[in-house]
């Protein structure tokens, strides 16, 4: 034969009930919501650790401080991985930026240098040899491509895709799980 599982309740013990206000609590399966004549009656309610608890009657057992601590480190875990995420997402977003605007250079650069040279080529036919205002022309649009080249790697080293603020916060955890007082 199965034994009922049993909650400890405040009728069970020398205490008196609750603060006033609050409904007093029932025998397991005699209270709203729970099947009748059900013999194993409710699991009983998950209550926050309460240091002030320390030594009285009703401390928790063994069982709920691993579940608590399991739950703790699990919700620790999320938050570090949402918080990696939103850094990862951030720095890949700066580099995206830094990587659009060299593509962009390179393709304003091809464009520029094409029409441009021609234009000014032309131009400078009039005044001295063809040859001569071709080198001219390819001499300021290399300078040009040069210092753009020079900006967008400067912003690409200024991406960093390690997640700085994750990883410093999790060797916080760690020192705080080999020493909780400190």
């Amino acid at each position: 034969m199965v034994t009922p599982y049993k909650e400890r309740t405040t009728a069970d013990t020398d205490r008196a009930p609750g603060p006033p206000g609050t409904p007093p609590r029932t025998r397991p399966g005699t209270g709203p919501g729970t099947a009748s004549g059900s013999p194993y009656g409710t699991a009983p309610s998950r209550t926050p650790y309460d240091p002030s608890a320390e030594g009285r009657e009703d401390e928790r057992s063994i069982g709920d401080l691993v579940g608590a601590i399991g739950s703790d480190l699990s919700q620790l875990v999320r938050d570090e991985i949402e918080l990696a995420k939103a850094e990862i997402k951030q720095e890949s977003t700066k580099a995206g930026k830094a990587v659009g605007m060299l593509g962009g250079a390179g393709y304003a650069g091809h464009l520029v240098l094409l029409l441009g040279s021609l234009t000014v080529i032309f131009a400078l036919a009039n005044v001295m040899d063809p040859a001569w205002a071709a080198l001219i022309v390819t001499a300021v649009w290399a300078v040009v491509g040069a210092v753009l080249y020079v900006t967008g790697r400067k912003r690409l080293r200024g991406v960093h895709l390690k997640p700085e603020q994750t990883m410093e916060a999790v060797k916080e955890d760690a020192r705080w799980a080999r020493h909780p007082m400190s």
